[in-house]
């Protein structure tokens, strides 16, 4: 039986929908989160409360659950707990547990911005100028090398939050004064786009790669957005994921800007806009699953179909407090 963990699971029902869908009856989905009105729980096979992922004693409470329901493979929905899981990778697999995250340098790196943008540039790809010092940023400027508007983005973040967009040096100042650990970084003036990217785990190969053109955000979300390719893209993205060595579901954000591709952000985990590259058949829980059974993926970069559109809406879900877990 092929048993998975979801951690944190919040209000992401599809992603634990699509993993019950496709595991059918060869195992089942447990999910976890600190609060019993989150609604991704419910649609699980089964449920834990946990405590917060700051709280003392987290991992071993995760590491009892995988021991009592058999988990075969756990991954997490949220950005904080990514380097946790990876930085306790050994004590899962020592139980017998797969955790489906990339290593915990590489998801140090994705959460810590301005670490990405050197990441980036070492690889020679192009990305937004960044600058964690505002004196140089004000040296570029004054050299022309840089221009107002800009964003000024804590360095490690997540959801868009605290992210503004400025057009002074006064803003940048009263920024940086309320705000420790800013960066500023050059406003992307294109199109906004993303690829969720799955990568072996058995073979590390790029095995899938989907691309939306981002119509619509919404909290740092992809809300409305159209499939398109580019095999060039492909290309990069493939060689890129497969050299720094990732592992498991990416999501990358990237900006189109006078016909040249810029690389943003890389958030080691599914993407708000997965349901997309599902909905076109970019099965990513089926990749997870083959690989958690012991078998390989075949590459299946860019088969999908161009041209589908994906529009959220609401959704709600109604449980008596009797149905609610304690």
């Amino acid at each position: 039986m092929t048993n998975i963990l979801i951690l944190s699971a919040g209000t992401r029902d599809k992603v634990v929908q699509y993993f019950k869908k496709e595991l059918g009856d060869q195992g089942s989905i447990i999910a976890t989160d600190c609060s019993n009105i989150a609604p991704a729980i419910y649609d699980a096979d089964r449920a834990f409360l946990v405590p917060p992922i700051v709280a003392d004693g987290y991992i071993d409470r995760i590491l009892e659950i995988c021991r009592k329901e058999k988990v075969t493979g756990v991954f997490s929905l949220i950005d904080p707990e990514l380097s946790l899981l990876a930085k306790h990778r050994a004590r899962f697999e020592e139980i017998g547990t797969t955790p489906i995250v990339s290593s915990y340098e590489l998801c140090e790196i994705c959460l810590d911005k301005y670490r990405m943008y050197q990441l980036l540039q070492d690889k020679k790809i192009r990305t937004a100028k960044c600058y964690i010092d505002k004196k140089e940023f004000f040296r570029a400027k004054k050299a022309g090398e840089i221009s107002y508007p800009v964003f000024v983005k804590p360095q490690r973040g997540s959801a868009s939050i605290n992210i503004n967009k400025v057009t002074t040096d006064a803003e940048i100042e009263t920024l940086f004064c309320i705000y420790d650990d800013l960066m500023i970084q050059e406003y992307m003036d294109g199109q906004e786009y993303g690829a969720d990217v799955y990568l072996d785990l058995i073979s590390g190969k790029c095995t899938s790669i989907f691309l939306k053109e981002k119509i619509k955000m919404r909290a740092g979300e992809t809300d409305k957005a159209v499939s398109v390719k580019d095999p060039e893209l492909f290309e990069q993205i493939r060689s890129f994921a497969e050299s720094c060595g990732f592992r498991g579901m990416i999501d990358i954000d990237l900006f189109r800007v006078d016909g040249k591709w810029y690389f943003s952000e890389v958030n080691p985990r599914f993407g708000g806009g997965f349901p997309h590259a599902y909905g076109c058949g970019v099965n990513t829980p089926r990749s997870v699953i083959r690989n958690l059974q012991g078998q390989e993926n075949p590459v299946t970069i860019g088969d999908y179909e161009e041209g589908v559109y994906m529009m959220k809406y609401n959704e709600v879900m109604f449980r008596t407090q009797r149905q609610l877990y304690e």
